[in-house]
C-alpha cells in the first residue's frame, strides 16, 4: 500500500511516502538555498511528495541560523533552481511557509523575536555565540498580525513563481500559528485571543488568504495538537483542534498534515472531521516501514518520514525491496557543508542486499 499512486489535487504522486520538512540551515546569510540544496533535494525526488524545510515569509519570520526565505527576489531565484532540479529528476515539492514567531534570537536575526504575546518560552536556541536562552519576544499589534496574514500569503505566490507545486503553512511545533492556538503562548484580548475561536482566528485567516492567493488545492496545514512542544500549553486541545479543523475543511485544502503523539483520541476526532487528504508524521515509531504500514491502516493517505529520508534519497526503493538502511548522522544534522547533506550513499552506489 505504501507503493500504491495518490492522487493530490492536480499532482499524481508515485506512492505515499512524503519526506517531511527538517531544518537543515545550509542556506546563505541572506536566505538563499544554495546549488547543494537544489542537489539534497533532487537527490530524494522519488518521495511521493516532498516538502522543505521551514521557509521563512518575510524577515520577521527567521528565527534560526541559515535558514531560507521567500521574501525576496534573489530568494526565489535560489528557490528556482532547487524546484527545476526536482521537477528534473521526476519529483513533486511544496515548500513550507514557516514564521518562527517567539522562538528566535536577535544573535541570528538581528532583530528581538515577535510573538502573540510578550511571554518568554522556557526554550533555548543555537546562536552564533552557541546555546542561549530564547528572550522575551514582542507582542504584535493587531495590524502586524493582520500583515503577517498578507505575509504569508504573499510569499505563497512567491513559491509558486519560485516553480513550487505547492505550499505548506506550519502551524505546529510550537512556532507562530501554533503559538497562536496555545493558552499559556496567546494571552490576547483582541480578537486574535480569548476564546478558542479567537485563538484559531490567525490560523484560519493565514489559510484562507494564502489559499485565495494560489488556490486552495495547492495549500495544506501540519498541525502537531497537544504536544507540548517549545514550552506550549493546550489544555483545551480537544476544543480548539476540533473548531480549527472544522473550519479549515470548509476551504477545500489540499492535505491536513499531522503530527501524532498527543492524544489518540484527539487524532481519530480529527479524522473524522477533516475530508480531504491526511498526511500523517509520528516521530514515535522508529521503523519506517512499520510507520507507513501502522498509519496507512488507520486510515491516514500519506505518511510522512523525516529522518530515514535524511538518511536515505533512495529511501522508498529501499523499502520496496527491503533494503538495509543508512543511519542518520545527526552530528551533521544542522549546518556545515555536503557532509551529512548529499553524501549519504544509494543502493546504486552502495549495493546491498535485501534484509
Amino acid at each position: 500500500m505504501p507503493f500504491a499512486p495518490f492522487r493530490l489535487g492536480d499532482l499524481e504522486l508515485p506512492n505515499r511516502l512524503v519526506m517531511a520538512p527538517m531544518t537543515r540551515s545550509r542556506s546563505y546569510v541572506d536566505g538563499i538555498p544554495s546549488s547543494l540544496t537544489a542537489l539534497y533535494y533532487a537527490q530524494r525526488a522519488s518521495a511521493g511528495l516532498i516538502v522543505t524545510e521551514g521557509v521563512q515569509p518575510s524577515p520577521a519570520g527567521k528565527g534560526y541560523m541559515d535558514t531560507p526565505g521567500l521574501h525576496t527576489d534573489e530568494q526565489v531565484a535560489g528557490w528556482r533552481e532547487v524546484t527545476d532540479a526536482v521537477h528534473a529528476a521526476g519529483g513533486r515539492i511544496f515548500a513550507q511557509l514557516m514564521h518562527s514567531g517567539r522562538i528566535g534570537h536577535p544573535d541570528n536575526t538581528g532583530a528581538p523575536p515577535v510573538a502573540p504575546s510578550a511571554v518568554r518560552p522556557a526554550a533555548q536556541i543555537f546562536t552564533p555565540a552557541g546555546m542561549q536562552d530564547v528572550p522575551t519576544p514582542v507582542e504584535l499589534s493587531t495590524a502586524e498580525v493582520e500583515a503577517t496574514v498578507r505575509d504569508f500569503a504573499a510569499a505563497a505566490v512567491r513559491a509558486i513563481d519560485a516553480g513550487f507545486d505547492g505550499v505548506e503553512l506550519h502551524g505546529a511545533n510550537g512556532y507562530l500559528i501554533h503559538q497562536f492556538l496555545s493558552q499559556n503562548a496567546n494571552l490576547r484580548d483582541d480578537r486574535f485571543g480569548g476564546s478558542a475561536d479567537g485563538r484559531i482566528r490567525f490560523a484560519v485567516e493565514t489559510a484562507r488568504a494564502v489559499a485565495d492567493a494560489i488556490g486552495s488545492s495547492r495549500v495544506g496545514i501540519r498541525l502537531s495538537p497537544a504536544s507540548g512542544v517549545q514550552d506550549l500549553r493546550e489544555d483545551d486541545a480537544d476544543v480548539v483542534y476540533p473548531a480549527l479543523v472544522s473550519a479549515l475543511s470548509e476551504m477545500d485544502l489540499a492535505y491536513l498534515h499531522l503530527v501524532a503523539g498527543g492524544s489518540g483520541e484527539l487524532s481519530d476526532r480529527i479524522r473524522s472531521l477533516w475530508p480531504n487528504t491526511l498526511i500523517v508524521n509520528d516521530p514515535s515509531l522508529g521503523d519506517p516501514a512499520a510507520r507507513a504500514s501502522h498509519w496507512l491502516g488507520r486510515g491516514a493517505d500519506l505518511v510522512a518520514l523525516g529522518a530515514s529520508f535524511l538518511a536515505n534519497p533512495d529511501l522508498p526503493l529501499r523499502l520496496r525491496l527491503g533494503a538495509p538502511l543508512n543511519e542518520p548522522d545527526f552530528s551533521t544534522a544542522f549546518g556545515g557543508d555536503h557532509r551529512g547533506y548529499t553524501d549519504y550513499p544509494t543502493l546504486a552506489l552502495h549495493p546491498a542486499r535485501p534484509a
